[in-house]
């Protein structure tokens, strides 16, 4: 069984690094974003204040963002392991984390500002079926419309440079000490994220001694 958790700022491809562990690996990916989207989406009540918290910029908070792993977690359908994207996001959110799981590896994905700002500002999202687009690397057939549905692309309320600015600010201020909290226990691992998304993913599985595949 292999237990991961992966780290970076938004527009870092922790996204993509984590789905292609996943398929590999037959881990479970667990997305807290994509546990936000179904919130927000399924009008639950706690999609409700998860939305208006990602609107004005901020982050959610810690007890909210634990009771959502506690759970996640808890339903035991990672056989062969899980890779955890989007948490834990604070030191209070690490050190529960830690006290009630034991993990194989930290996965930081560093990335340049500049870097985050490009990707993040030509994310588009399916307003239909929820399927995430990027301008850069994964364009639409037909400018401004889902592939799979048809439905209409949009921005993400949260993907304007103001609250990206405010999205930084927070990782550099109450992640980065998560990964110093990972570091002394020697479990994190760093991959270049301004690579392309094959050097990046073999990079990681080199460090994690993971066998090469064809």
């Amino acid at each position: 069984m292999q237990k991961y958790v992966i780290m970076g700022a938004q527009g870092c491809g922790k996204g993509t690094q984590a789905k292609l562990l996943k398929q590999e690996l037959d881990l479970v990916h667990i997305s807290v974003g994509d546990i936000f989207r179904w919130h927000i989406q399924s009008h639950t009540k706690l999609g409700a204040r998860i939305k208006r918290l990602i609107s004005d910029g901020k982050m959610v908070d810690d007890e909210t963002v634990e009771h959502i792993i506690r759970e996640r977690l808890g339903q035991h359908n990672w056989n062969f392991g899980f890779i955890l994207d989007g948490f834990p996001r604070t030191k209070t959110q690490a050190e529960f984390f830690l006290e009630s799981y034991d993990i194989d590896a930290v996965i930081h994905i560093a990335v340049p500002d500049e870097v985050v700002f490009e990707r993040v500002l030509a994310r588009r999202l399916c307003s239909q079926c929820g399927l995430d687009y990027n301008l850069i690397h994964h364009r639409p057939a037909i400018a401004d419309t889902c592939d799979v549905c048809g439905g209409k692309l949009i921005i993400r309320s949260d993907d304007n440079e103001e609250g990206l600015r405010q999205r930084l600010k927070d990782y550099r201020t109450q992640t980065e000490p998560v990964l110093e909290l990972f570091g002394r226990k020697e479990l994190v691992i760093q991959a270049n994220g301004a690579l392309g998304i094959d050097e990046i993913r073999a990079d990681i599985r080199a460090q994690l001694g993971l066998r090469k595949t064809k």
